[in-house]
């Protein structure tokens, strides 16, 4: 992939941490202008490449990193408008920052759609925290990308760029053959001619068809597909080169050319998805259905897990059954061994539920089913969790259900103790029904406590997924969640201090 030169020669470090009291103590953005939910919910149309963005991308990338949020707000006084800021934002980060290993430093261009949905499902006068947050992420990985030798996006080769007519063969060759120049050329002409789904539905099949990377490639892949909603398509041509890049990360030799064990669950699903009956979307609800996929998810190999998706389908289990086993068998791998791996489990799930949602090829839908189901095991062997010990998602007991303390008193008690934060939690969903406030109090959180783009990700992972889960999954699903959200004792953000002082 062509590369520019370097532009950068500076960034400097965040200002010190001053603490907060008390979780409602955001006061200090009624400074700023309200951000209505209709504004967080862009609309593409409305949102053009124009002259105005590229000095908006030009200033995230020059200002250094303790100017850059007071410069920001200084310029969303002057009439800034979120689209704009999270367009430039995006933009910036596709640009300057490496998407390889799909992860690490250019987690702060994955994490611009958790924070924009963050920014979505908050209280007006909260919603331009996350987006302050993610600016300064971004700010600390370009200042990586710079040591490890300031990578640029470049021009394309405009020479080998195929037809409107040819791209999407080219394309799907390039990609199955691991050519990286081929796959650049290909993926403008095919993001110059082609409707927006054709593409998508290409690069999901490809996101998801190998386990390197945690995950992550099928991760990029939704959230570029989300945030292009958002900034609108006409910025697809340089989001989508950086992300079939990412596709094509991987160790060693060319993997079309030897059998890499983390290619193999792809390949066997990619055959085995004729097994899948013609009515395979018209299933009913089972609740044993799920019981056992989550058996063969805890328990077996993946084949076992993506062999047995199959077999259900055949007794007619529906596909949300199905899915219901899947997210609980992330949220068991979390809470039996909190890490990294396991988050992972859990957002890349999101991430291959959000394109199964959202494709519209028959085949590329199978797939990403069978996908999922086989990549649990894989998790669960990569954070190294015992099949056979732990917690169980379905069947461990609610505490007593919080009383005076009411929500606070969860917050409180995760900081000391997860797994009775955890039991609290079921209860509480059991007896007040009230999912709103816990999630409230756990995105606020978040922007108190979190240092981290997988606080940002995960959280927006797993409160979106509580809403597609039926009771009484969801109710512990949500409850799994608390082994990665933040409690009331950890040590306020930097950041959010920061930008208190900087209004």
């Amino acid at each position: 992939m062509p590369t520019g030169l370097p532009r950068r020669k500076f960034l400097g470090s965040a200002a010190a941490v001053t603490t907060l009291a008390t979780l409602g103590d955001l006061d200090f953005l009624s400074l700023l202008p309200r951000v209505s939910a209709a504004e967080s919910k862009l609309n593409p149309r409305t949102v053009r490449f124009t002259p105005e963005i590229e000095p908006l991308v030009r200033l995230l990338e020059d200002t250094p990193r303790e100017r850059l949020l007071e410069e920001v707000g200084t310029r969303i006084r002057g009439g800034l408008t979120y689209r704009d800021l999270l367009a430039a934002l995006f933009l910036a980060g596709v640009r300057n920052i490496q998407p390889r290993p799909v992860g690490f430093k250019f987690h702060a261009v994955l994490v611009v759609n958790s924070a924009h949905l963050a920014s979505q499902n908050s209280p007006e006068a909260d919603r331009w925290l996350p987006i302050f947050w993610a600016l300064d992420q971004f700010k600390g990985s370009q200042a990586r990308d710079v040591r490890e030798g300031d990578w640029t996006l470049g021009a394309v080769d405009e020479s080998a760029v195929p037809s409107a007519g040819r791209a999407r063969a080219a394309l799907t060759t390039a990609l199955e053959q691991w050519d990286v120049g081929a796959t650049d050329a290909a993926t403008a002409g095919l993001v110059r001619s082609a409707a927006p789904q054709e593409v998508f539905d290409l690069l999901c099949r490809h996101g998801a068809r190998d386990f390197r990377d945690l995950g992550h490639k099928a991760i990029y892949v939704a959230n570029s597909w989300r945030t292009l909603q958002s900034i609108g398509w006409q910025h697809a041509e340089p989001v989508l080169r950086s992300l079939t890049y990412a596709i094509l990360d991987h160790e060693g030799g060319n993997p079309a050319q030897r059998d890499a064990e983390v290619d193999r669950a792809g390949r066997h699903n990619a055959e085995k998805l004729n097994l899948i009956p013609g009515s395979w979307l018209e299933g009913k609800a089972d609740a044993d259905g799920t019981k056992v996929l989550l058996r063969a998810l805890r328990d077996g190999s993946w084949e076992n897990g993506s062999g047995t998706v199959i077999e259900l389908l055949h007794r007619g289990v529906a596909t949300t059954s199905l899915w219901a086993a899947i997210f609980s068998g992330a949220g068991e791998l979390l809470m039996r061994r909190p890490g990294i791996a396991t988050l992972h489990a859990v957002t890349t799930t999101n991430a291959l539920h959000y394109a199964f949602q959202h494709a519209r090829h028959d085949e590329t839908r199978r797939f990403l089913l069978l996908q999922a189901a086989a990549f649990i095991p894989q998790f669960r062997a990569i954070a190294g969790v015992n099949a056979q010990q732990g917690i169980r998602i379905d069947d461990f007991e609610p505490a007593a259900a919080p009383t005076m303390g009411g929500v606070e008193e969860i917050f409180a008690d995760l900081s000391r103790d997860k797994l009775l934060a955890a039991r609290k939690t079921l209860a509480w969903l059991g007896t007040s029904g009230d999912a709103t406030r816990f999630i409230t109090a756990a995105q606020r959180m978040i922007y108190l406590k979190g240092t981290d783009s997988h606080d940002y990700k995960f959280s927006s992972a797993a409160l979106e997924d509580y809403r597609h889960l039926s009771p009484p999954v969801r109710d512990r699903f949500l409850a799994a969640s608390v082994f990665w959200l933040k409690g009331a004792g950890a040590p306020d953000s930097a950041l959010v201090a920061r930008t208190r002082a900087a209004l």
